[in-house]
């Protein structure tokens, strides 16, 4: 079986457990490897006494979770690993029962050896006491790395933490471990000089050693990251850019290269992920690129229709190619919560300056909208909202109702952003049941920081994970042609059939303006066809593939192919 490893950054607790919750349901193995912010967790046995103070004063966060142990400390400049694996019975009597510990033995190992790889010396075992220490036998033995696992079903889910360089002060706040004579240290602790990124590759090496011995393992990586501002929104810097005309360069004496030269910000971050250069902005479009321009009757009839009621819809202001046929055919996709957004991806074109109050009657707006085109499936998405308190959340449930209340027939697809991966925000719009929960992921890891700086490809693993145990037919989307490969296609397609996703739109890349990310390669139309046979051959319901596909293309026959119009799906009792 394939381990399939994956270097998260830095990710929220609460979305990496809902990710890992997601694998842990499934039948793959699977290593994750991260860092959190601030957090302090207590095990299911663990003595609220052991906590000191209150972790909020300190910008930390406090959380039960389902794992064993006391209270622990998880940190930038700590390595989280949770391996998420199927372990083998102990015996051959033992009724299916794995080994726990001779598994909490191998970690422990894959530990200590990682340890010694990197120049920690007598890293070991300290008896009657979990994790892994230094100074086993002298006086003052040190605690570097903590375990807490859980087993069931056979399942491995939680892991451990290695100490590489953290600030040791948040460890005086708890008791750790609830072992309150002996003290905890890390790798910088010990005098060894090491990046958290040689700690990953000396464990990923003896990870796939001991868990993957034949070979077949895999490895995605996000760019490595450690500064907040990475993460600000509104990146692009420079306004929406300009769309060159044949000839600008000549009229005005300017470099013929300098209209197609993104931000450098942008730059930067591309070549951090190994993305150098790319197509002209003015480069031609290959002939399958070219969607077949249709204003007739009925895309002018929807046209007036959106404009009377004063209606965005995302068709129009992300420049999708294919509004010709879908308008043409009486559908479209609404934009609600406003028309700009708090967040600047590299690649869309929605207005990104300051968002303004939301509208009252903008979701019975959208509602007799839907009523008036006589439609049967309704698409519903909107702008990221990172100024409100639930991230826009009540929008889409305000206008799933206000659309059921007029067309009680209606199904409804939601297309959503992340809500900062808040439970209680998504559990806003999971209430609201709509037929399809759309969450794009957009591209591979390697790319998430330059195509989407404000997004975490951690978290929207997690939303969908979220959604698909809330008993929703979940949906994501990847775009291509912004330098992945075509084996990070096939990885991130591993990743979302992993977490259960029931369709997946893939679509070319087409660059808005020159302040947006260069188009790196036009996609052969062989390669969409590939992809859909591997993801569906992974599990993926139904897979949309093609050079013009977008998110909500023919979204009404994806969601028919995995789930009858008109059977609602069952709703679990219980979410991560």
């Amino acid at each position: 079986m394939t381990l399939r490893v994956r270097w998260l950054g830095r990710v929220a607790y609460l979305d990496a457990h809902a990710l890992q919750s997601a694998l842990w349901r499934g039948d793959q193995d699977h290593l994750l490897l991260l860092e959190h912010p601030h957090v302090y967790t207590l095990g299911r046995n663990a003595d609220r006494s052991n906590v000191l103070g209150d972790p909020a004063a300190i910008g930390a966060d406090l959380l039960e979770v389902d794992r064993g142990g006391d209270v622990t400390y998880h940190g930038p400049g700590q390595l989280v690993g949770y391996p998420v694996r199927s372990l083998a019975p102990k015996g051959s009597g033992a009724a299916g029962l794995p080994d726990t510990p001779g598994y909490v033995h191998d970690v422990e190992q894959l530990i200590i050896d990682t340890l010694t790889d990197i120049g920690v010396s007598g890293a070991d075992r300290l008896p009657d006491y979990p994790g892994v220490w230094v100074d086993v036998h002298s006086d003052a033995p040190r605690k570097i790395a903590q375990i807490g696992v859980r087993l069931s079903r056979g399942r491995s889910m939680h892991g451990f933490a290695i100490n590489v360089d953290p600030d040791m002060g948040f460890f005086d706040h708890i008791v750790p471990c609830g072992i309150a004579d002996k003290a905890v240290t890390s790798v910088a602790a010990e005098g060894v000089d090491v990046t958290m990124r040689e700690v990953v590759d000396a464990l990923v090496a003896r990870a796939t050693a001991l868990w993957a011995p034949d070979g077949h393992s895999e490895r995605a990586d996000v760019v490595w990251r450690h500064s907040e501002t990475d993460l600000a929104p509104f990146s692009r810097g420079a306004g929406p850019g300009e769309v060159p005309r044949p000839g600008d360069a000549e009229r005005s004496g300017a470099p013929a290269e300098a209209p197609t030269e993104a931000p450098v910000r942008l730059r930067g971050r591309l070549a951090q992920a190994g993305v150098v250069g790319g197509l002209s902005i003015e480069s031609r479009k290959p002939e399958w690129m070219r969607a077949k321009l249709d204003m007739g009757q009925d895309f002018m009839k929807l046209k007036a229709t959106m404009r009377d009621l004063d209606l965005v819809t995302v068709c129009e202001e992300a420049g999708c190619p294919n509004i010709f046929e879908c308008w043409s055919e009486g559908t479209a996709t609404f934009m609600i919560n406003g028309e700009r957004c708090t967040r600047a991806c590299g690649f869309c074109l929605v207005d990104t300056r300051h968002p303004e109050p939301l509208e009252a009657d903008e979701p019975d707006r959208v509602a007799a909208a839907v009523e008036q085109m006589g439609i049967g499936f309704a698409v519903v998405t909107a702008v990221a909202r990172d100024d409100l308190p639930d991230g826009g959340a009540s929008g889409f449930a305000a206008t799933i109702k206000a659309i059921r209340a007029r067309t009680p027939d209606v199904q409804v697809e939601v297309l959503i952003p992340d809500c900062k991966g808040d439970p209680d925000a998504l559990g806003v719009i999971f209430d609201a049941g709509p037929e399809v929960l759309n969450h794009n992921i957009e591209t591979v890891a390697r790319l998430q920081r330059a195509v989407r700086p404000s997004a975490s490809y951690a978290r929207s693993l997690g939303v969908l994970a979220r959604a698909k145990h809330a008993g929703l037919v979940t949906k994501s989307s990847i775009i291509v042609g912004m330098g992945e490969t075509d084996d990070e296609v096939d990885q991130t397609l591993a990743d979302l059939a992993a977490v259960g996703t029931d369709i997946v739109t893939i679509g070319q890349y087409l660059r808005p303006t020159t302040n947006h990310l260069p188009i790196e390669r036009w996609c052969d139309p062989s390669l969409f066809a590939a992809w859909k046979v591997t993801g569906e051959s992974l599990g993926i319901g139904h897979v949309e593939s093609s050079p013009l596909t977008r998110s909500s293309y023919h979204a009404r026959g994806a969601a028919e192919a995995v789930s009858p119009v008109g059977s609602p799906p069952e709703t679990a009792a219980e979410a991560p």
